[in-house]
Parts: structure tokens; sequence; C-alpha cells
């Protein structure tokens, strides 16, 4: 059994981390305590390439014993998109017990207070980070993302989105004091003296819903913004991508049984094929908080009916990109290229639409006509996927057989402007690895719309004509406006533009990107500075990670005594 861990030496070891998250969310400045390279681990504890490998080889095939209260049975079936058997079995929890106890442990993690809460769970980060290279073998394995990815979105990256939700979380609870001391002069009499205690109270147990692409990247937010604001969370992770969650639950429940707290603040909510618990659970009235990322109609159906919680959603959006002029045509198509290979388009933030004038834009290089633009886009995505190896290195598998289904099926909305190929992975031969595909809609008729208008999540691209830039302007608006969107992009060397462009983001409230050329991508957001989704436009209702994200986790309860 490991050694006792105080909340003192909690402090000691991480309040310097916590200080520079809190510093870097108020300059927005570029900063990672969780390091990026595979090489830089390996010292201190943490895995190297090799430890992750068998640590992950080791999992495999067993059964995952959380030793939490109330499981019913065992629950397995994952199989990797790279076409191997995970074999890992997970507790299948009975919530009459779960949930209870869950609830019996919060008012012992509520009355730690705000500080121990947040380095509680800057240690869990900080074993979490140390296991990054086993993490990455089971993000890769869920999700179908390449290694490289696998290990940096769903690694220090994830880690830095925790990160960045506690210290948030930790913002918003310091903002009141914990006790003031109240005077109210009354002229010729006493003047009344009150002393005054706000605690911050936390709703209840909060329920994560993880998805099958990003189950870290898109989890850590919710799961440590609920638990460093004192609520117990449950993790209800996709059927498809159990594994990453289940470790981060297994590294969670471990350090609060260490640093004394009750572990079943943290717990996992496996499912039965089909059993559809996240319906079940999200109504119970135990649960007072929701995080949830996947499909818009679940997503409208927890708002709508879990009425006793509150709801974060990150649903489906239609992301755009406005093509109107360049002062970099080969680096515009290099970037927009690498944009629309990373993992298969499998990414919430993928440009799908490119809306380009019909009579072309201005260049550089000279004028180029519509046809030009998107010749030499497919070009750009051929050049940079010519190499197998590379391709697969981009572009992962593809997470589900659903993706495949659409991929082929948007072949037959308009003239093929780049056709999706096969790519072998030999290393894993059981892995569906495809290229994207690019489309060519006229924006002008009525059938086009009904295509472009709807997400086709995967590698799928529409190269939409507009009548003129003005028309794309409008087309973004309503895009944005009636379908979400988690970003937009846009390229122009005309500032009446742009800003015509920066004003149809600020009144639709959408992260705009501009002119991207170089190393930074639209579909790409760093923690500490950039916003992933506003919470503005239907795509979402909630940024990660911003003031509101965490704010409305907790309230404040006033306790006043006369002095």
């Amino acid at each position: 059994m490991a050694a006792a861990v105080t909340a003192q030496q909690l402090i000691e070891k991480h309040r310097p981390t916590l200080d520079q998250a809190l510093e870097t969310i108020r300059t927005r400045a570029f900063w990672s305590p969780h390091p990026e390279h595979p090489k830089a681990y390996g010292e201190n504890g943490s895995l190297d390439a090799a430890g992750g490998k068998a640590a992950f080889d080791a999992v495999m095939s067993t059964r995952l014993d959380l030793d939490q209260p109330g499981t019913d049975g065992w629950v397995s079936g994952e199989v990797s998109p790279y076409g191997i058997e995970l074999g890992v079995e997970y507790p299948h929890a009975d919530p009459d017990v779960l949930l209870p106890a869950m609830r019996a442990a919060l008012p012992a993690w509520r009355d730690a207070g705000a500080e121990t809460r947040a380095v509680v769970c800057l240690e869990i980060l900080s074993r979490i980070s140390a296991r990054t290279h086993e993490f990455a073998h089971a993000v890769m394995h869920t999700s179908g993302q390449a290694f490289m990815m696998a290990f940096q979105a769903g690694g220090p990256h994830a880690q830095d989105r925790g990160l960045e939700a506690v210290a948030y979380a930790y913002v918003e609870q310091t903002r009141t004091p914990d006790a003031a001391d109240w005077s109210k002069p009354q002229g010729k009499r006493d003047p009344l003296n009150l002393r005054k205690q706000f605690t911050p109270v936390p709703r209840g147990i909060a329920l994560l819903v993880g998805c099958n692409t990003f189950p870290t990247w898109n989890g850590y937010p919710g799961l440590f913004a609920s638990l460093a604001t004192g609520n117990p969370v449950l993790v209800k992770p996709h059927p498809r991508a159990v594994l990453p969650l289940a470790l981060t639950v297994q590294v969670a429940r471990e350090v609060l049984a260490e640093t004394g707290f009750d572990p079943n603040l943290v717990a996992l909510a496996a499912e039965q094929p089909g059993e559809g618990i996240a319906k079940t659970l999200a109504v119970r009235p135990e649960v007072r908080i929701i995080d949830y990322t996947g499909s818009t109609s679940f997503g409208d159906w927890l708002e709508t009916n879990a009425r006793q919680a509150q709801v974060y959603t990150e649903k489906a959006g239609v992301n755009t990109v406005v093509i109107e002029s360049t002062g970099d045509y080969k680096g515009m198509l290099s970037n927009l290229a690498f944009s629309l290979s990373l993992y298969s388009g499998q990414m919430c933030t993928t440009p799908q639409n490119l809306l380009i004038p019909r009579d072309g834009i201005t260049t550089d290089q000279g004028p180029k006509s519509y046809d030009e633009v998107v010749t030499d886009l497919a070009g750009a995505v051929d050049a940079l996927l010519g190499d197998d190896a590379r391709a697969n290195a981009l572009l992962g598998a593809l997470v589900n057989p659903d993706v495949k289904a659409r991929l082929e099926a948007a072949a037959g909305h308009g003239e093929v402007a780049l056709a999706s190929r096969e790519i072998s992975n030999p290393e894993f031969p059981g892995a569906v690895v495809r290229s994207p595909l690019m489309v060519k809609l006229d924006g002008t008729k009525p059938d086009a719309e009904s295509v472009f208008l709807d997400e086709c999540f995967g590698p799928v691209s529409f190269a939409v004509a507009v009548e003129s830039p003005a028309d794309a302007v409008e087309l973004l608006r309503r895009t944005v406006r009636d379908k979400g969107a988690m970003t937009v992009g846009a390229y122009s060397t005309s500032q009446e533009f742009e800003h015509q462009v920066e004003e149809v983001c600020l009144e639709e409230c959408a992260q705009l990107s501009l002119n991207l050329t170089g190393g930074v991508y639209v579909n790409q957001t760093a923690a500490f500075s950039d916003f992933h989704g506003s919470g503005g436009n239907p795509a979402a209702n909630a940024a990660l990670c911003d003031g509101a994200f965490v704010s409305n986790r907790f309230r404040v309860v006033e306790v006043r005594r006369e002095a």
C-alpha cells in the first residue's frame, strides 16, 4: 500500500505549478508543464517509450478492478480501430449502490477547501503525466489516432486542459473570501457586527459522458473542473473508448485514497453493449452536473431532459473556411491540406466547407479561378499524403464504421475533386485508413445546401462555389447561426473583408483564425491561451475553458453570526 500523502506536502509540491497556471490564464501566453516530446519521459519515475508500451501490453486481456462499491458484473468488448481486441474487463456498477457511496464522499472533500482540492487534482495529473506513453497507446487503440497525435493530444495537451480547468476552478472559488467581519455604523448606538463565513458548496455528483475520438482531451476539462469544485465525478466512457478514462479513474482513486479522501469521489460507469446507461444516469436526481461531447441529437436530449443538472455540451457544427484572397498561396494550400488530413478529419474543429468565389481569388501567384484553387488544394493534399508511411502517421485510422459509410456516401453528392484512396498500414493490417475526399458543390443550389449545411464528420470537405465574397460572408453567418461552428477560418489580403468576417464571428460567437499559412492550424487550440468553442452558437453551450465553465459547478453558502 502506498504511503499517505498530506495536503501540505502536495501544496509544497504543486503550488508553484498552480501559480504558474493562474498567471498563464491571465496573460494567455504559451506555457505547458507537460512535455510534448516522447523522449522527455523516462526519468523521475515516468515511463519511457518501452515502459509505456509494456504497461499497455500488460493491461490487455486483464480485469481492471477498481474496487468500486456496487460492482455487479464485468464489461468488455473494445476493439481497436487498428484491428486488435483489447480484451480488458471493466466493472459494471449498480447505480443504486454506487451513487449513494459517491454522495457520502462529498462532505469531507467539500470541507477540504479549494487549495487542497486543486493540489490533489494536480497530483492526479502529475501521475497521469508520468504514464503518458502508456496512455498514448490506450488513446491510439480506442480512438484510431496515429501514435504521435495520441501521445500529444491524448497526453500533454489533455493534461494541460485538465490543469487549465483546475486553475479556473481555483480562481472562481477564491474570488470570495473564506470569512469577513462586517460592521454597520449605527450613529450613537453600537454598530451592528457580524462574522460571515463563505463556503463554496458543490452541486452534487457530476456525470462525464466521454467521446470516442478524444476521450482524454475532451474528458479532462469537465472531470477536473467538477472535481476541483468539490463534486464527485462518475465517468461514463464511450463504449469504444473505455480504457483511457478507466486508467484515469484508477489513478484518481489511488491518489484520493493516499491523501486521506474517499476514492469513491471518482468512479467508472462502463456499460454493456447496447445498454445506453447515459440516458438512465443523466436523469438520476443525484446527478447535478453533466459534461458531454458527441452528437447533436443526444446533446439536445440532455439539455431538454436532464433538468435537474447543469449540462455542458459540445455537439456538432459545420466548420467553415472563407477564401477571398491570399498573399501566400503556397502557404495557404499547405496549411489547409494539413488541416483537412490530420486524424482523417475526425476532429470537431476540422474545416468542412471551403467557400470560394465562383470568379476566383487574387493571390501572390496571380489570379486563380475557383477550379484552380480546388485543383491546387487537392494536389497539396496528394503531395502531403503521397508517401504511405507519412499518410499513416497523419491520418491514423477511421474510428468506426459510421465514418467510413459517410465518406463513401459523400462521393455521390457532387463532382469529386479529390478522391479518397485506401491506404494500407503494414503494422496494423486491420486498420481502415482513408485519405480525404473533396467534393465540388454549387452554393447557390438548394439541393447542394442540404448537403453542405449538415455536418459530415470524417475526412470529407466540400469546395462550395459562391457568387461573391459578400455572399460567402452571408453564407458563413447563416451557417454559424443555424448550424454552429467550433472553428472558422478566413484568408484575405483585404482589411475590409477581414473586418466583415470578424464582425460575423463576433455577432454569431465563433472562434476565428485568419490567414494561417505556417505551423498553426485552424483545428488546433492551445490550453491556457485558446478557447475551444465559444458556448455562443449551436455547436456547443460551453467553452473549454473559461470562468463560465466552472463557476456554476458550485454555489457559495453564507453563514452569519453576531460578533
